[in-house]
């Protein structure tokens, strides 16, 4: 038992200690505030597990018309056009801009899929205790955690063009509804990611031991 605990090593609540969850300063378990940013003191982040779950799951809503909806619409002179995420990544292939439609779709559709199968299997493993390895698990939210910036490219691409062509009647972008749900999927999935406490990862391999 004591070399088992051993080779995960000392935790500050073993000490009596919590830190900050806002400005990391370290204090005794007895504390209730941080003096030195005046926030709430607590050992693990309350209810991690639960806004993870209502996180992801706005995310994963907020997914679905994101890839039924139009992301921009085009007009031209005499035309228009609206582009979902997959139409418009089939668009740039067929337009010979192979390169551009791979970063778009892994962007666009793999990175948002991955995150949400790789936040679903850390919070199931901490619930119901599967036998995942702690190493490998934290390699995992590290990995949601620096990826997830990168699923807003087609945000910033819709964004970009919608700003630059303006030319009346002649040729306009404007961002349709789906982008505004691709960017709450994101931002829901990345609070998702960071509201994951991670030491309970520990803590369950310690309360096994």
């Amino acid at each position: 038992m004591a070399t088992h605990q051993s080779s995960i090593g000392v935790t500050a609540r073993d000490l009596g200690l919590a830190s900050c969850h806002s400005c990391g300063a370290v204090y005794s378990l007895s504390e209730s505030k941080c003096a030195r940013c005046n926030a709430a003191l607590h050992s693990r982040k309350p209810l991690s597990l639960q806004r993870t779950w209502a996180y992801l799951l706005v995310g994963i809503f907020a997914y679905i018309p994101a890839n039924v909806l139009p992301i921009m619409n085009t007009k031209w002179l005499g035309g228009s056009s609206s582009d979902t995420i997959m139409s418009g990544v089939v668009a740039l292939a067929e337009s010979g801009s192979l390169f551009v439609a791979l970063v778009v779709f892994v962007a666009s559709v793999c990175i948002p899929v991955l995150k949400f199968i790789i936040i679903l299997g850390l919070i199931l493993s901490l619930q119901f205790g599967w036998q995942w390895s702690e190493k490998q698990m934290h390699r995992l939210h590290a990995l949601i955690e620096l990826i997830g910036r990168w699923s807003m490219i087609d945000v910033f691409v819709v964004a970009v063009l919608a700003a630059l062509i303006q030319l009346g009647v002649f040729l306009s972008i404007t961002p349709g509804p789906g982008i505004v749900a691709f960017a709450l999927s994101v931002v829901f999935t990345m609070l998702a990611a960071t509201a994951i406490d991670t030491r309970l990862l520990w803590d369950a391999k310690r309360h096994d031991a």
